[in-house]
């Protein structure tokens, strides 16, 4: 079963005015990624999805030529079923048969970013071609899963503090939900704008809703320790991403400065990203993107890491199809994992790009039991908004 075809397309989705938000982003006015189909020589397919960016605040291009021009080209006649070993042929370079000898990584000097997100696509198409050849659902492949349903969280929360208590519990209304997150930091200016959003989502849903909140690492080391300090009777789940993910040693310090448990990890790439995390006591939660991290293999060995430093697990999804189902059989399959990252924002690459129904039940998203990753892409819908930019 060898690699036949390699072809990834920027989409480029509008979402209509009244569903758009404002964020430290700016506006987001469409939905945008790299996806990416691969054919085998006997016809199975695989999609992929590749990130470099959140929402319309970036550009696909790049990526896309890469995958096309470069990453793809050199995976042609590969055996699909060798997952690792396409994984650590495109890390390693031309060295990567030494790599493979001697035991330990080689990589290329232009590993990360891009070539990252590009492997990321080519994993998760991987992944599903595999299951797909066999007849089982991924998770099935990475050794079972917890549940037929897992709990979820509501992604979402942007309103000002008059409108903040609404907004989060529409999303409960809506599916049910028992966590939701918000987003804090440059997009309110000062910690206590912040701090009072967060008390007024507090006032409004009571105790016993679990809220949590989202600062894009935009806060400083000294902003992000105000903030905890101004909101430590709020009782919150946990602050991702307080400060900017090049800070590892000031996340840390933020995370000693108070009893919010830290997450982040979306601006995080491989194991050695998150190793150093789990070294530096820097976060209590891991939250790889599988559309950006390595890809559905290696956001696998970063579940495994947290769960050897007693950290918990719980992947990055504000994504595309590919990425999302992704996150849905790593949780699955993942000893620390918890809860399902479930966007509230306009996201058509979702709920648009697949033919299924993708929804949530109580605060419970159902675990794909289907072949692969468990979605047939909607191509006329695909093929309807490539972007040629």
């Amino acid at each position: 079963m060898r690699i036949a075809t390699v072809q990834a397309w920027w989409i480029r989705v509008p979402i209509e005015v009244g569903r758009q938000h404002t964020s430290d982003f700016g506006q987001l006015t469409t939905f945008d990624a790299a996806i990416l189909r691969i054919e085998t020589d006997d016809g199975v397919v695989g999609w992929g999805e590749g990130k470099n960016a959140a929402g319309s605040a970036g550009n696909y291009g790049a990526l896309v030529s890469l995958i096309n021009n470069e990453v793809g080209p050199r995976i042609i006649g590969r055996d699909a079923r060798d997952i690792a070993g396409v994984w650590e042929f495109l890390y390693n370079g031309v060295r990567a048969g030494k790599a493979a000898r001697g035991g330990h990584a080689m990589p290329e000097l232009a590993r990360r970013g891009l070539t990252l997100a590009a492997i990321s696509a080519v994993d998760i198409a991987l992944w599903d071609i595999l299951g797909k050849s066999l007849g089982v659902p991924v998770w099935q492949l990475l050794g079972g899963r917890k549940a037929e349903r897992l709990p979820a969280y509501a992604s979402g929360g942007w309103a000002g503090a008059d409108k903040i208590g609404e907004q989060l519990g529409s999303y409960i209304d809506k599916g049910g939900f028992r966590t939701v997150k918000m987003r804090v930091g440059a997009m309110d200016g000062a910690p206590h704008r912040s701090a009072g959003r967060v008390r007024a989502a507090r006032k409004a849903l009571g105790p016993d809703v679990e809220i949590a909140v989202d600062a894009h690492g935009t806060y400083t080391v000294a902003d992000a320790k105000r903030f905890i300090k101004l909101v430590e009777d709020c009782d919150l789940a946990w602050f991702e991403e307080p400060v900017s993910g090049d800070d590892k040693a000031g996340m840390a310090e933020v995370r000693a400065a108070g009893c919010v448990p830290i997450s982040a990890g979306e601006s995080e790439t491989t194991r050695f990203d998150f190793r150093d995390l789990a070294v530096l006591r820097a976060v209590d939660i891991f939250q790889p993107d599988p559309a950006y991290c390595g890809g559905i293999t290696e956001a696998f060995r970063i579940a495994a890491l947290a769960s050897a430093f007693n950290l918990r697990f719980a992947p990055h999804l504000w994504a595309g199809a590919p990425c999302f189902f992704s996150g849905l059989h790593l949780n699955a399959a993942a000893p620390a994992s918890f809860i399902i990252e479930y966007s509230l924002g306009a996201n058509p690459m979702i709920h648009d790009l697949v033919e299924e129904t993708v929804e949530a039940v109580e605060g419970t998203i159902a675990i794909p039991d289907r072949p692969g990753l468990g979605f047939t892409i909607n191509e006329s819908f695909l093929k309807a908004h490539i972007h040629d930019g």
